[in-house]
């Protein structure tokens, strides 16, 4: 055996790279044995209608409450205040108390938002 010290190139880079190539290797099999399953194929005849996500849902249910160009203020212009609401929250509490029931009403903000965020949720799944 060689006493002397491996240098990166060509000893480790050789080493680091045949890993590599086996990696690759045994990834490329893997997809090749088991391919992944993409549900049921595409039927070109019905009508899609395209849904957003679930964390969308809520917008999407503000748009059809405000459609055509009031759509803006629906989905822009509400979320922004609400938004600033939800920040601007601490600023508006007096007490510095960190209890839940000494600050009503961040306590109360909160839960008719988080409420409502959720009705609007459940209400666009119909």
């Amino acid at each position: 055996m060689d006493n002397r010290l491996k240098k990166f190139y060509p000893d480790y880079l050789f080493e680091i790279l045949l890993v590599c190539l086996f990696a690759l290797e045994g990834a490329l099999l893997l997809s090749y044995v088991f391919p992944p399953v993409t549900g049921s194929p595409v039927d070109f005849s019905r009508n899609f209608l395209p849904r957003p996500e679930w964390y969308f849902l809520a917008l999407y249910q503000m748009f059809k409450y405000f459609p055509g160009n009031l759509a803006f203020i629906g989905v822009a212009v509400i979320p922004a205040v609400i938004l600033f609401l939800v920040f601007a929250l601490p600023f508006l509490e007096k007490t510095h108390s960190r209890r839940l029931r000494d600050r009503k009403f961040s306590a109360v903000a909160a839960a008719i938002l988080l409420v409502s965020a959720a009705v609007l949720t459940v209400l666009s799944c119909f």
